[in-house]
C-alpha cells in the first residue's frame, strides 16, 4: 500500500505501518466476530464493518492503554466498541447527505436501502455499549467499565450535538473558523478523545496521564477533520472512496472553503458563493471552488492549521511516559497530517 510506503523510509515497518498494512490483532478480531453474519442485522453489519477502515480510534485505545502501563493484549474486544459507534455514526452520515459510495464501495444505504441502513446503524450504537459492557478483562474493574461507559455515551452525545450544529450553518459562508472548530470539535475530536481516555482509563489511575492523553486525542481529531476537508482539493483524493463534491453538493461550509471566502476579492467571493449556492452546473461549480481554495490560499491556511493542531498534539505525548507506544502515538498524528485517504 502506498501509505505504507509513506510511513516509514526503514527496510522494517513501524508499529503504524504495520498495523495499516493489514497485519494487526484489531483487523483479525474484527473479521472474527462480524464475518460470516447470519441474519439480516448481522449481514448488513458486516458489509459496514468488513473490510475494515483504518481502525485508528481502537488503535488509539490500545496504544493509549499501553503508554501508561496497561496490557492492551486482551483489550481488542473492548477496543472495537468505538469502531461500532463510527462506524454507525457513517451509516446516518451517507443517508443525512445521499451519499451513495463509502469507502469506494456503494454505501449501506445504497447497497441494502436506507430503512435497513437506519436500523443497522441503531444496532450498531447498542452494540457499542454491549462490546464495553460485556467484555470483561483481567484487571478491569467494575468501576473502570462504568467510566469507559460513561466516556463513551457522552462523546456520543457530543457527536449528535455536532451533526445538529453542522447542519445550522448548512450554505453559510459567513460562518466564522471558530464555530467550523466547534463542529470538527464535536463530530470528531470527540472520538478520538474518548478512544485516548477510554484507553488512558483501562491502563492507569492517573488523571494527569489520562487528561493529557485526551487532550491529544481532541487536538490529533480536529486536525484529522481539517485533513478529511482537504482531502477533495488534493490530487489524491480519488482514494478517499467517496464523492469528491460531496460537501460541496450538500453546501457544506469546510475550512479550506471558509478561509477562501475570507481572502477572496469581492469579483471571487462572488463567484464562490454563486457555487456554493448550486447556482452553477456542478463540475463547473466544483472546479472552480477547487481552484479558489488553492489561488486564495485558503488550502495552505487550513493545511497549516492542521500542522499546528498536530503539533499541540505531541506536545502532550511529552507527558507521558517515553516507550514504544508513545512514538506509535506520535506517528500517528504524523500520518493524520499527512494522510491521502
Amino acid at each position: 500500500m502506498t501509505i505504507v510506503n509513506n510511513l516509514t523510509r526503514d527496510a522494517k515497518p513501524s508499529g503504524l505501518a504495520s498495523f495499516l498494512a493489514g497485519g494487526d490483532p484489531l483487523q483479525r478480531e474484527l473479521l472474527g466476530i462480524w464475518g460470516g453474519g447470519l441474519d439480516v442485522l448481522g449481514r448488513i453489519a458486516e458489509y459496514a464493518l468488513v473490510p475494515a477502515g483504518k481502525l485508528l480510534r481502537p488503535l488509539l485505545v490500545l496504544e493509549s492503554a499501553r503508554c501508561v502501563g496497561g496490557t492492551p493484549e486482551e483489550l481488542t474486544e473492548l477496543a472495537l466498541a468505538i469502531e461500532y459507534l463510527h462506524v454507525a455514526t457513517l451509516i446516518h452520515d451517507d443517508i443525512i447527505d445521499e451519499d451513495d459510495m463509502r469507502r469506494g464501495r456503494p454505501s449501506v444505504q445504497a447497497e441494502f436501502g436506507v430503512a435497513p441502513a437506519i436500523v443497522a446503524g441503531d444496532g450498531l450504537i447498542l452494540e457499542t455499549f454491549a462490546a464495553l459492557t460485556g467484555s470483561r478483562p483481567a484487571g478491569v474493574s467494575d468501576a473502570d467499565i462504568v467510566a469507559v461507559t460513561s466516556v463513551m455515551a457522552r462523546a456520543g452525545v457530543d457527536l449528535c450535538r455536532g451533526q445538529l450544529l453542522e447542519a445550522e450553518y448548512v450554505g453559510d459562508l459567513d460562518c466564522t473558523v471558530d464555530q467550523y472548530l466547534t463542529v470538527a470539535r464535536l463530530k470528531t475530536g470527540v472520538l478520538f478523545e474518548a478512544a485516548c481516555r477510554i484507553g488512558a482509563v483501562l491502563g492507569t489511575g492517573r488523571q494527569d496521564w489520562i487528561r493529557a492523553l485526551g487532550e491529544y486525542g481532541m487536538n490529533l481529531g480536529i486536525a484529522f477533520q481539517i485533513r478529511d476537508d482537504l482531502l477533495g482539493f488534493d490530487d489524491a483524493s480519488a482514494h478517499i472512496g467517496k464523492p469528491q463534491d460531496s460537501d460541496l453538493e450538500n453546501r457544506r461550509p469546510t475550512l479550506p472553503v471558509l478561509l477562501a471566502h475570507q481572502r477572496a476579492s469581492d469579483r471571487e467571493r462572488a463567484l464562490l458563493e454563486r457555487a456554493f449556492r448550486g447556482q452553477l452546473p456542478p463540475e463547473e461549480a466544483f472546479a472552480l471552488v477547487r481552484e479558489l481554495v488553492r489561488t486564495t490560499g485558503g488550502r495552505d491556511a487550513a493545511a497549516d492549521m492542521a500542522t499546528g493542531l498536530i503539533d499541540d498534539a505531541k506536545d502532550r505525548l511529552s507527558l507521558l511516559p517515553a516507550g514504544e507506544s508513545a512514538d506509535t502515538l506520535a506517528e500517528i498524528a504524523d500520518y493524520a497530517s499527512r494522510r491521502a485517504f
